[in-house]
């Protein structure tokens, strides 16, 4: 099984939550339209990773605020780039088909390690860097359904167990990218840096 790390500790999360189409922005720039509920899908224990592989020119990468859960709270937060293969998607989208193939696979979830989220959230936000350029911006000020109401909502079908982790969605400012690019990802609580992390795509 994979595994992450909490503040030195090693977590086997059972599953990663993860929440679509969170960002009225990013909705927007893939002509998406605005869910009437939330949408969300899950990432198996298989597609965790802590490298950043190149998979195919179409494969597309998500900054993402990462909460890991814990007696059914936010016990920690990181940083997670939610891979998508867009080309596979757009047609599974089509033809009204789960979209596994595209947003499970091995390593579709890179992850960074995880540091204590005690305090007021309402004030997180993420910055990715690609090649030394911010490229997404975003937090709790612009999602659509806010940390307290994903847990509600998950809970509502499905066992939130210690250690799984919820990817909150993705701002605007998605695209592919290519081997050799360097990823810096950060996590800032005001400002406060509680989070950097940097991959160079293998």
């Amino acid at each position: 099984m994979k595994s992450i790390h909490s503040n030195n500790l090693k977590i086997i999360p059972s599953k990663i939550i993860c929440i679509g189409r969170n960002y009225v922005d990013h909705i927007q720039e893939l002509n998406n339209e605005i869910p009437k509920d939330m949408v969300i899908f899950n990432k198996p224990n298989s597609s965790i990773s802590n490298e950043l592989k190149y998979f195919s020119e179409d494969t597309r990468y998500e900054g993402e605020i990462c909460f890991l859960i814990k007696d059914n709270k936010i016990d920690a937060v990181g940083f997670g780039l939610d891979l998508t293969k867009a080309n596979e998607q757009n047609y599974l989208k089509q033809k009204s088909l789960p979209w596994e193939r595209s947003k499970a696979f091995d390593g579709a979830a890179v992850l960074s390690e995880f540091v204590s989220l005690k305090d007021d959230i309402s004030k997180i936000r993420l910055e990715l860097f690609i090649n030394d350029e911010l490229i997404q911006v975003g937090g709790y000020e612009l999602m659509i359904y806010k940390p307290s109401k994903m847990i509600e909502e998950i809970n509502s079908f499905m066992t939130l167990e210690d250690g799984d982790i919820i990817m909150s969605g993705t701002p605007k400012g998605v695209g592919t990218y290519k081997k050799d690019d360097k990823f810096v990802g950060k996590i800032y609580l005001k400002d406060t840096l509680l989070i950097q992390t940097s991959w160079v795509v293998k």
